[in-house]
């Protein structure tokens, strides 16, 4: 095998190994949408809209 032939089996090596190292990191950080349990649902804020119209002569 001759020297540049080496250097291109060594790059290609080095670039599957480092292709393989940011797949796993991805999939680490990441979750399926599947597996995620579904959230609660908050409580409805019952504070908002309180407030009585100004004035009861402009309601339709």
């Amino acid at each position: 095998m001759n020297r540049s032939k080496k250097i291109f089996v060594g790059f290609a090596i080095g670039f599957a190994i480092m292709i393989a190292w940011i797949v796993v990191d991805i999939s680490r950080k990441t979750t399926f949408p599947g597996s995620k349990k579904p959230k609660k649902e908050a409580p409805a804020d019952t504070t908002k809209n309180r407030s009585s119209p100004k004035s009861a002569t402009h309601q339709p």
